[in-house]
């Protein structure tokens, strides 16, 4: 059960990055990023958290645990009411985009009986921050559908982290 590349055993080529994408939307199927397959999109669009780094411009790394939705191309995750230590905008790990939009997220499933069924999904990819327009509409709309507590939040206000897909690992039973 070594790491593999979501496409298969070539973890080492990064896959790239078009508007093709496996799913075929007029008909309905959920779309899904080129470089992985249905179960791994599955795995990630279902998980309720993930744990996100970022990184400084001096390469100091910060790993946060966080919410999130996936529309088959992107992560969208608000930067919500829940109680922070700083305003949006002073956030160590809004900070670190912009200075270094480059992250790493870690979606996983742990069975602490049962270890055959240990698995996760690590995807790097590219953030930037959503503040306003159709993007920022749609994120929050998903992250309504799957959160019913962000329903009563004003997401439509806040920043959101929007993180584009650039390649995929996966390891285990996803």
């Amino acid at each position: 059960m070594g790491g593999e590349g979501c496409n298969g055993p070539d973890s080492t080529t990064p896959p790239l990055l078009d508007s093709r994408f496996r799913g075929n939307d007029v008909c309905g199927q959920q779309r899904q990023h080129p470089a992985m397959t249905r179960k791994e999109a599955a795995f990630i669009r279902n998980a309720r958290v993930g744990h996100l780094a970022t990184a400084d411009e001096h390469g100091q790394p910060l790993n946060v645990p966080f919410c999130f939705a996936f529309d088959g191309e992107c992560l969208y995750s608000p930067i919500d009411e829940k109680p922070k230590a700083a305003t949006a905008r002073e956030l160590k790990r809004i900070r670190n985009i912009r200075a270094n939009p480059r992250v790493s997220v870690v979606v996983h499933h742990y069975d602490d009986e049962d270890w055959s069924r240990l698995a996760h999904v690590i995807i790097q990819g590219e953030a930037s921050i959503l503040t306003e327009g159709d993007a920022h509409r749609k994120a929050v709309r998903l992250l309504r559908r799957k959160y019913t507590q962000y329903r009563t939040m004003a997401l439509d206000e806040r920043p959101i982290i929007r993180i584009r897909i650039v390649r995929c690992i996966r390891w285990g039973r996803v």
